[in-house]
């Protein structure tokens, strides 16, 4: 039986004059690795911000981990979790305080944070780095930290917003491990990404150009769609065709 965790139908934001992200409709299964791409500006970000619960819609309707973007955003932040392109970790904080910090503001009670850090810090295998600054960490064992951190709840759905930005593709690589892993643990994966051989790693895609999504599928099946051979191709055709309409 289909079990949604992610729900939006006909979801829009304006700001004045302009639509930023326009009635959008898609649906996420639990544990699916979710892609969302598009271009700087194509309303990925605003989108992201309406379904974490950071912004409210100009209309239409969504629901996050069985939660109202509208009237239960608290709710929806305490259910999932959020990591950025910048990993979102405090440099001048040691590991164990990174992670004691973003238990606590994940809503984790004082016994749930002390055992929920320990164990995490011996399955990330950084019993000898906890005390250290996060600043002194190598940049995959601050994604792979970040990452950690992000899910420590175990949240129904994570968001990774750009997560690998300006990575090298072996840490890259790494990342995608951790990604997996979690999906088969049955957290779903919402991440945004501009590399198109990411979107490979994903179960389905959707492509937003100028606020609207304008194609949804496994990259498969969007391949075939477009009669072409690679992800990088399918998301240039849409931009092309999307010129074309200007």
């Amino acid at each position: 039986m289909e079990n949604k965790v992610i729900t939006c139908k006909g979801l829009t934001k304006r700001f004045g004059d302009f639509i930023a992200v326009d009635k959008i409709t898609f649906e996420v299964q639990k544990g699916e690795i979710f892609g969302f791409l598009g271009a700087n500006g194509a309303g990925k970000t605003t989108a992201m911000r309406m379904l974490c619960g950071l912004s409210k819609p100009t209309s239409g309707e969504a629901n996050i981990a069985g939660f109202d973007v509208y009237k239960e955003t608290e709710k929806i932040k305490k259910n999932i979790g959020y990591m950025s392109q910048k990993f979102s970790l405090y440099d001048d904080l040691t590991v164990l305080e990174n992670i004691n910090f973003f238990a606590g503001i994940y809503g984790l009670s004082d016994t749930e944070i002390k055992s929920n850090s320990h164990s995490l810090i011996d399955s990330l295998g950084m019993r000898d780095l906890a005390d250290k600054r996060v600043s002194s960490l190598p940049l995959g064992w601050k994604q792979k930290l970040a990452f950690s951190t992000a899910i420590i709840h175990k949240p129904e759905i994570v968001f990774l917003d750009e997560p690998t930005g300006g990575v090298d593709p072996l840490t890259r690589r790494q990342f995608w491990d951790l990604i997996y892993e979690a999906s088969g643990n049955g957290i779903t994966i919402f991440v945004t990404t501009h590399y198109m051989d990411e979107a490979e790693y994903c179960d389905r895609v959707s492509i937003m150009v100028d606020g609207r999504v304008e194609a949804l599928n496994s990259p498969s099946n969007l391949k075939k769609q477009f009669s072409v051979g690679s992800m990088d191709e399918v998301f240039y055709h849409l931009a092309r065709e999307a010129k074309r309409g200007e």
